[in-house]
């Protein structure tokens, strides 16, 4: 079943979002604006969308592959959480970056793409003193190859 996901654009520079089925289900977004960054520098990268989410649902926002050997930031909370709640007509979505080299990043830059996920379901949890499952050996413990 399709879900119709109402968008609002603030540049007319950046390309429309598109869904390619059958490719991937991540979906890129742009710098809506160029940005010049020095070594170290923090900036929100303005992506020049705000969307209503459907309820139960939320955007998770991550780099794309080629981020990092493109641009040389990476995003200071490593993966960004869009509930449905930031909906508004000022609500802009950004990328937080730090730039690990100088670096500009221009008007319609692919800079990180994200997906809509289902809301994690109600949980409860039960203390025990023992866990029924087989241990692995602690974390990290699969070796180095």
């Amino acid at each position: 079943m399709t879900k119709n996901i109402r968008i609002k654009y603030f540049s007319d520079q950046i390309e429309r979002l598109d869904y390619i089925d059958g490719k991937s289900d991540w979906i890129d977004l742009r710098s809506s604006e160029d940005v010049e960054l020095k070594q170290g520098d923090f900036k929100l990268i303005p992506l020049g969308v705000a969307m209503e989410l459907p309820q139960g649902y939320e955007a998770h926002v991550v780099p794309r592959s080629s981020t990092y050997k493109n641009f040389g930031v990476i995003q200071a909370n490593h993966m960004g959480v869009i509930d449905s709640s930031y909906c508004g007509d000022n609500d802009m979505w950004y990328m937080p970056v730090i730039a690990m080299r100088d670096t500009v990043i221009h008007v319609n830059d692919r800079i990180c793409q994200f997906r809509i996920m289902e809301n994690q379901p109600k949980l409860s949890f039960s203390e025990v003193e023992h866990l029924k499952g087989e241990d692995r050996g602690g974390f990290g413990s699969t070796g180095k190859n």
